[in-house]
């Protein structure tokens, strides 16, 4: 593993990576992430109870806003033509024993056929799926939270191909 730092030039600055000699090749990324919250909110977004809409279908299309904008809001990131972004949610309706709360797991899968990753525009676009489901939600249930966003697939490029061994 390279653990050179890519983004700063000769003189220490952040910089963009060059990234004009690197070849085009298919790259995919995949990440996931976790919302908790009270099993009456899961149920209310399960049942279409929630007054500012269907949350799931919303948040959705936010996550792959979010991976299509990913460049506007983290400052090294190259803008890029995406060539997939899918959102997956699994309902969790078990409470987890520990917390007594339910949760809903994202996965982002994104594509693109070019010179740089998408790990970013995966990771992003959970995270923004997330935030929007606690935005939709935050009326009835301000404890909601998030964990576990990492990426957990990686392909093409240099550097090849990263599968998370443990997605604790």
């Amino acid at each position: 593993m390279n653990s050179e730092l890519t983004h700063f030039n000769k003189d220490g600055r952040a910089c963009m990576v060059d990234v004009s000699e690197k070849n085009i090749t298919e790259r995919v990324a995949i990440a996931e992430g976790r919302v908790h919250m009270k099993p009456e909110t899961l149920s209310r977004i399960k049942e279409g109870q929630i007054k500012k809409g269907d949350v799931l279908a919303v948040a959705q299309v936010a996550g792959i806003m979010g991976a299509k904008k990913t460049f506007d809001i983290i400052p090294m990131c190259h803008p890029l033509l995406l060539t997939k972004v899918d959102i997956h949610f699994s309902i969790n309706d078990e409470p987890a024993p520990e917390t007594g709360l339910s949760s809903i797991d994202i996965t982002a899968t994104v594509k693109v056929t070019g010179q740089t990753g998408v790990e970013m525009e995966a990771l992003t676009a959970v995270s923004v799926t997330a935030l929007t489901i606690y935005d939709m939600c935050k009326a009835i249930d301000r404890e909601m939270k998030f964990d576990n966003i990492q990426l957990s697939h990686k392909s093409g490029g240099k550097s090849g191909v990263f599968n998370r061994e443990n997605n604790q």
